[in-house]
């Protein structure tokens, strides 16, 4: 055989063997793909006696904690950037801590966190989920929206093993089910990504037969823009069977799209690595209240890492609450930390039930 036959031998063998390896990769992960129920229980930590009473203002914060790891000084590779994780479990360990102190300072009633990794790669294993149930003095319920062995992008920083969700933090007793989203993705692409849900918890209402209805969501950043039309629909349709009984209804969390009054608090131009929805107010009745607010970003891009200078950056006003006409909203305020441990910032919501 020529020397030139033996080269693209080589090459057609080399080329065999990488179809093979990704061929049983995606079978390997086909066979161990995470498929919740449509509706799931979760058991709380602790069952708190207290209860929410009407009239009583309650303060409740929800943050986007970045997975411990998306600090000032990180970028990420699905929105422009390169980065996973930070260089060492240091900055995990420090953005911790320093969110756990944040919300140890305050006086919230309830915390809505988002993206709290139980054991990830891109974490270094931190299990962030226990660590801020057990510094809470009260109840704690996580559900899992990214659960896989493996995620093969991006190359060759590969972010490996994720075991994430959502994570409800509360001064109440009373009951917990994750309830899943409409996927975004179809098969081979949704092996890699996560499966949205609802995190939703009914607690009993003082002196009451109704319950007040919590939940905590993040839906889709880098679909088409079809999934969180549809998962914002799925949302609409609970929280308006919730009221139809007679129940209070609080949503917020991370939505990946403006609400109408401040979508154009941050314009992005087109063309960006990311760009917001709206969410359709429509869906959601009269007298039902959409909470965010404008004076101060709730998210940075994360196409580079943040320097403190706003000129040099895109923002979004992202996060937010959505609230039935039962409910009081006392207040909003994005608690601006200039996205020193993550690439939100908390929002701190009052209400209280009329």
């Amino acid at each position: 055989m020529s020397k030139t036959g033996i080269v693209i031998t080589g090459i057609a063998a080399f080329l065999l063997l990488v179809l093979l390896a990704a061929g049983g990769l995606l079978l390997w992960l086909t066979v161990h793909e995470y498929k919740p129920e449509d509706r799931e229980p979760i058991t709380l930590s602790r069952q708190p006696a207290l209860k929410p009473a009407r009239g009583q203002p309650v303060e409740l914060y929800s943050w986007n904690i970045g997975y411990g790891s998306l600090d000032a000084g990180q970028d990420f590779f699905m929105d422009g950037g390169k980065g996973v994780r930070p260089p060492t479990d240091r900055n995990v360990g420090e953005n911790i801590w320093a969110i756990q102190a944040f919300l140890a300072g305050t006086a919230g009633d309830i915390v809505f966190l988002q993206e709290v990794d139980a054991d990830a790669r891109r974490s270094y294993g931190f299990d962030e989920a226990a660590y801020f149930s057990e510094s809470w003095k009260g109840s704690s319920a996580f559900a899992l929206n990214y659960k896989c062995p493996f995620v093969p992008a991006p190359f060759p920083r590969f972010m490996g093993k994720v075991e994430s969700g959502l994570l409800t933090l509360n001064s109440y007793g009373g009951t917990a089910e994750r309830i899943a989203l409409p996927e975004a993705f179809s098969w081979p692409a949704r092996l890699g990504q996560l499966k949205r849900c609802l995190l939703v918890e009914r607690l009993p209402v003082q002196d009451s037969a109704a319950e007040l209805v919590l939940v905590n969501l993040h839906l889709d950043a880098f679909d088409d823009g079809i999934g969180r039309v549809e998962q914002t629909r799925a949302l609409a349709e609970l929280l308006a069977a919730e009221y139809a009984r007679g129940n209070y209804c609080v949503a917020g969390g991370d939505f990946n799209q403006g609400f109408p009054e401040v979508k154009d608090a941050f314009p992005v131009p087109a063309g960006g690595s990311f760009i917001p929805g709206t969410v359709d107010a429509s869906l959601f009745g009269e007298g039902w209240i959409l909470a965010a607010d404008p004076s101060a970003p709730s998210c940075r891009s994360l196409d580079k890492p943040y320097d403190g200078n706003r000129e040099n950056h895109q923002f979004y006003s992202i996060d937010g609450f959505i609230l039935s006409p039962n409910v009081e909203l006392l207040s909003v305020q994005v608690q601006d930390l200039d996205f020193k441990n993550s690439d939100h910032n908390p929002v701190k919501l009052a209400f209280s039930l009329k």
